[in-house]
């Protein structure tokens, strides 16, 4: 073997073609593996000036190259975009060399990397929202068929944001690219102007942040790609992986690459497994207390009934650590739980005429075993049935409603009232009044609080009517002081809920009435 075949040769394993440059920049030799297949660089570009050869955003760095080159200096290699037949680019990396003896001729050696790329807008699946990507995560968690692990890579592009038309085409490829590695070609999704998130398998190895590199080259954008995965662990219920991605996905979307969503969802997800466990062992050991408030009648302020609430201890408050009860699908448990407490409560001497409602989460009705957990209990004291009223909590998570009436229905058949709690509070709350049968509707305290002024004043008055027009009884809760208290029974609400009338008791014992009207000891009033 001759040397000029052997060196070139050594060329070519460090390179995929090679090119000379007279003084003018025009290209005078090629040869090597072209840029498209079936494409001869000699045939492509001799005679062609580099100018002509390079993207728009790749000029300016390889001119800078060539202005410092120096005869028998290597310089460092510069990644660049290549324009090609057909309406196609392709990344490479670009290596001159001027040898002294050849000057001012340059020598350059281009390596291919990855596939070539249409300058053509692309057609893609539109991009999900955070709650669309959510669900696409759960269907895929839930998916019988799912058997490879999955992840959730988070990518910031900087340098996207902008109203301008090469902004608006680099996007769409940047979408196009996205769409392309996601899981089933639609999971990918934009969270804002310039973060996504896609869903995508554990073993993906394809250099995403390049390909969005020169998705951006190719409309004459420099973008700086940040890009981080996190696997979705194959042994954490699938409730706990979405409760611990919400929590990386909202994070990232205030502060972005600042946030780091693979160590938030990751973090995330070891404190959700921490409290879903410290959660089951709480009522699994019956480790909370329950307190019970009165609600009373307005016009006598005699007891009606009492409220168990829960308290749980530690750090985080109720409200958080049963929202996230609900989140993990762990709060049925507890709300039997609750009503096991509670029944025991009123089977004690000296309980026998008291009545108390019980909270119930709407996730607990979404099947059938709250309720038949409930009426087990409830079998072999029938007569305590008619003390109990259901208070129906989180009503935006009851999904059937007539599935969730139906179960209702079955509690009211043994003499149990329902309440729907919060009522007014959601867009749905008419909705819920229209197909849930309640005996009772509890007024959300924030209307209860601003009944002082005409707006919070008028719908109080338009509730009370329509649910007396429906055959229901009315609480206003959270009411604190004497004049919101006269203020919502001059509205025509009957029973009230708050500390001016009680604070929570561990037993349920009816404070002393102030004006006390004379009545019988152990006397009630009726739901009429």
């Amino acid at each position: 073997m001759d040397t000029k075949s052997r060196l070139l040769g050594l060329a070519f394993a460090s390179a995929d073609v090679l090119l000379e440059l007279d003084g003018s920049r025009h290209v005078v030799f090629a040869l090597g593996a072209g840029p498209l297949p079936g494409v001869d660089p000699a045939a492509a570009w001799l005679g062609m000036s580099l100018d002509d050869m390079l993207g728009e955003t790749s000029r300016e760095v390889v001119f800078e190259a060539l202005a410092r080159i120096t005869p028998g200096v290597r310089l460092p290699a510069v990644d660049i975009l290549i324009n090609c037949p057909d309406q196609h680019v392709r990344r490479a990396t670009l290596r001159l060399f001027e040898l002294p003896e050849l000057s001012p001729a340059i020598s350059c050696a281009l390596t291919w990397e990855g596939p070539a790329c249409s300058v053509v807008l692309p057609d893609s699946p539109p991009m999900l929202d955070a709650q669309g990507l959510m669900g696409r995560v759960r269907s895929a968690l839930e998916g019988s068929a799912q058997t490879a692990p999955l992840a959730i890579s988070f990518v910031e592009v900087l340098g996207l944001a902008g109203g301008e038309e090469p902004h608006r085409r680099a996007t769409a490829r940047i979408e196009a690219v996205l769409q392309t590695s996601s899981l089933d070609g639609a999971s990918a999704g934009r969270l804002a102007d310039e973060r996504f998130a896609v869903v995508c398998a554990a073993d993906d190895v394809r250099e995403v942040a390049a390909e969005i590199r020169q998705a951006g080259e190719v409309e004459g954008l420099v973008l700086a790609v940040e890009a981080c995965a996190s696997a979705l662990p194959d042994n954490a219920p699938p409730a706990v992986c979405l409760k611990a991605l919400r929590f990386a996905l909202e994070l990232y979307i205030r502060q972005g690459g600042a946030a780091r969503p693979d160590l938030a969802f990751s973090d995330s997800l070891r404190q959700t497994l921490k409290e879903a466990e410290q959660f089951r062992a709480l009522v699994q050991g019956r480790k909370f207390q329950l307190q019970y408030q009165p609600i009373v009648h307005l016009e006598t302020r005699a007891t009606h009934h009492f409220e168990a609430l829960a308290r749980l201890g530690g750090d985080t408050g109720p409200a958080e650590t049963i929202r996230m009860a609900e989140e993990l699908g762990l709060i049925e448990g507890f709300d039997l739980a609750v009503a096991e407490k509670t029944l025991r409560q009123l089977e004690r001497p000296g309980f026998g005429l008291t009545r108390v409602a019980i909270n119930v989460s709407g996730a607990s009705l979404a099947n059938d075993d709250y309720v038949v957990g409930l009426l087990r209990m409830t079998a072999a004291t029938p007569d305590v049935c008619k003390r109990l009223i259901v208070e129906v909590t989180e009503t935006s998570a009851i999904k059937d409603l007539d599935g969730a009436n139906r179960r209702l229905k079955a509690l009211q058949k043994t003499g149990m009232k329902i309440c729907l709690d919060d009522f007014g509070a959601g867009a749905a709350s008419y909705d819920y009044l229209r197909r849930l049968t309640a005996d009772t509707v509890k007024i959300d305290g924030t209307f209860v609080k601003d009944v002082a002024s005409d707006r919070s004043r008028t719908l109080i008055a338009h509730l009370v009517k329509l649910a007396g027009d429906l055959g229901m009884t009315t609480i206003a809760e959270m009411v604190e002081t004497e004049e919101q208290a006269a203020l919502v029974q001059a509205l025509g609400v009957e029973f009230g809920q708050g500390w001016t009338f009680g604070r929570p008791t561990a037993e349920p014992v009816a404070p002393t009435p102030e004006p006390a009207p004379a009545r019988r000891v152990g006397s009630v009033t009726g739901w009429a």
